[in-house]
């Protein structure tokens, strides 16, 4: 049996088991660090693009995802100082810079206008992409309704019908702003899964 971990987490000395993430241990002592491309729910994994949990560890030059990182023994994390706190802040603005505002927002409550307030984020000040980019609903599907101008590409969706549901019939397409979030199935084929894998998909996105 691996032996547990002691590092320093915002000037405190703590242990953590093999394998957990800085976001795991974070989280246990009751620590909130923002995610939204990662969900502690059972059959999901990390994969830090989304970059919303990023911390500090001393004598790295650049900042790091909590969700994906594994502490060492005498590593020192700090989550709450000015520069990983900015860094997080920016994350979100420019995640809000091509969201619908909150008031008008197809869901008022989603887990991404939660992390936004507790960053402080209400709004962005980075404009938004041309009116012609901005990708429109998809409701192709009986099934499933997308709103991909709210799409902040975390991937979740996609993990959940691939990874959690075993159904894959959905994926991701395009490259930067390009990218959108489509059926990868024939709609004969897929209807009987999206019917099973919808339900997963809406429960876990972060964004309305």
């Amino acid at each position: 049996m691996a032996e547990n971990i002691i590092f320093t987490l915002n000037g405190e000395k703590v242990e953590a088991e093999a394998g957990m993430t800085i976001w795991e241990v974070a989280n246990g002592r009751g620590l909130k660090i923002p995610h939204l491309c990662y969900t502690p729910a059972p059959g999901y994994r990390p994969d830090g693009n989304c970059r919303a949990c990023m911390v500090e560890i001393e004598g790295e030059r650049i900042l790091a995802a909590s969700c994906l990182r594994e502490p060492e023994n005498g590593m020192v994390v700090t989550t709450n100082n000015a520069r990983a706190e900015n860094a997080r802040k920016m994350v979100m603005e420019l995640l809000l810079a091509d969201q619908p505002a909150q008031e008008v927002a197809h869901d008022k409550s989603s887990h991404l206008w939660d992390m936004a307030a507790f960053e402080g984020i209400q709004a962005s000040r980075f404009p938004k992409r041309d009116e012609g980019r901005i990708p429109l609903l998809d409701d192709s599907h009986v099934a499933m309704r997308v709103n991909l101008d709210a799409c902040i590409q975390c991937n979740l969706c996609v993990q959940a019908c691939r990874e959690v549901q075993v159904n894959d019939v959905i994926g991701m397409s395009g490259r930067g702003i390009t990218v959108i979030r489509p059926l990868i199935w024939p709609i004969r084929w897929a209807r009987p899964l999206v019917l099973r894998a919808a339900n997963a998909c809406r429960l876990v996105r972060p964004a309305p």
